[in-house]
């Protein structure tokens, strides 16, 4: 077996009701916290449940909502700022996986006094950060255990932050937060689950690891037994429990066995054409898959009965593949890019970019070339 190491997030606090006990989590983060949000999150009132319950039992609380998809630097910088003027002595994210992932670097930021620019990278950010929890919103980036930040950076271009200094101390699950999430970002953040956990299992990173795998399959298990009820059916609270623990699942595998091609085509689409990063990679993820049958089949084959019951013992890589078209389709996602707006022309740009994504394309379990991405962006379109 080969060596590797196993890195998560200390403390996972899980349970209907949850969100009501920050006090009893939030001693960690001192007398004043910043939680970072966004508005969408503010109008439905959990930002003022959750702050008049850490104001109750003694802390002072800054609200920074200027949360917007796929972050840009400047949400970041602004946060951070907001987090310095106030002497924030820790930091809360609320929210789904930008609000997350804005919160994992003011912490850091806050807290280090480095800079945004300079930590671009893998190990770079070296810390101290401030105390952290994260509560999510969503079931789908898993970024509550991730040692991993994305920032949109320039016009279009995607960069993350790599470093187990912004892990958090906390990670909060409350499966009633995420009861009035509509089903489109239901299915989109599912999706994006499932794939951290399929390109988790197949990846040819040198600490991809058996715990990792485990995790992958225990994650998909969940997400494909209750992601239909979830989107369907969004006020079941065991779905929506069962789809928040198979993404944290998820997190924690691809956080040590990182992604790959599924999410190197996946980021130009939302750095381009603004599309939520969970539709980004159910728009790839089948064609990415037929590309790397040839070489993981096997591994394609075997995931395909943990998440469709009916196809274990297949061998046949291809009938995962038609199922989880299947899934996407019933799920209401788009099915194509030409669906999604992205015109053919652009093809090329999109190929081009992703090709910049290094970090994620040596851990694909097939040589992908720039010929290569362009096809598969052919096959999606």
């Amino acid at each position: 077996m080969q060596p590797f190491t196993f890195a998560t997030t200390p403390r996972v606090v899980f349970g209907a009701g949850s969100l009501d006990k920050l006090p009893e989590v939030a001693g960690v983060l001192g007398p004043c916290i910043l939680i970072v949000t966004d508005q969408g999150m503010v109008a439905t009132g959990l930002v003022a449940r959750a702050t008049e319950t850490l104001q109750k039992a003694g802390h002072a609380v800054a609200i920074y909502d200027g949360v917007i998809a796929d972050p840009p630097e400047r949400v970041v910088l602004e946060a951070r700022d907001m987090a310095r003027g106030c002497d924030a002595t820790g930091v809360i994210g609320l929210g789904g996986g930008s609000s997350l992932d804005v919160a994992k670097l003011v912490a850091l930021l806050a807290g280090s006094g480095e800079n945004l620019a300079d930590i671009y990278g893998v190990g770079l950010a070296k810390g101290p950060r401030l105390p952290l929890l994260l509560a999510p919103t969503t079931a789908g980036t898993g970024s509550e255990v991730t040692p991993i930040s994305i920032v949109t950076t320039g016009a279009h271009e995607k960069k993350g932050v790599v470093s187990p200094v912004i892990l958090p101390d906390v990670a909060l699950l409350d499966p009633q937060t995420t009861l009035g999430l509509p089903p489109a970002p239901t299915a989109a953040t599912g999706v994006d689950a499932m794939v951290h956990a399929i390109e988790a299992y197949t990846s040819t990173s040198p600490n991809a690891n058996p715990v990792s795998r485990a995790l992958a399959r225990e994650a998909l298990r969940l997400i494909g037994a209750a992601i239909r009820k979830a989107v369907h059916q969004g006020d079941d609270l065991a779905a929506r429990s069962d789809m928040l623990i198979g993404a944290l699942l998820a997190g924690q595998a691809f956080a040590n066995s990182p992604v790959a091609a599924v999410h190197a085509l996946a980021y130009p689409l939302g750095g381009h054409f603004g599309i939520p990063h969970g539709l980004s990679n159910a728009l790839v993820l089948t064609k990415v898959m037929r590309f790397n049958a040839p070489v993981c089949g096997e591994a394609y084959a075997l995931l395909g009965g943990d998440i469709f019951p009916e196809l274990a013992g297949r061998t046949d890589s291809e009938a995962v593949i038609t199922a989880l078209e299947a899934l996407s389709r019933d799920l209401g996602l788009a099915p194509s890019l030409r669906d999604a707006g992205v015109p053919q022309d652009a093809l090329d740009l999109l190929a081009d970019d992703a090709m910049k994504q290094t970090r994620l394309l040596v851990n694909n379990p097939r040589e992908v070339t720039r010929a290569d991405a362009r096809a598969i962006y052919e096959a999606a379109w």
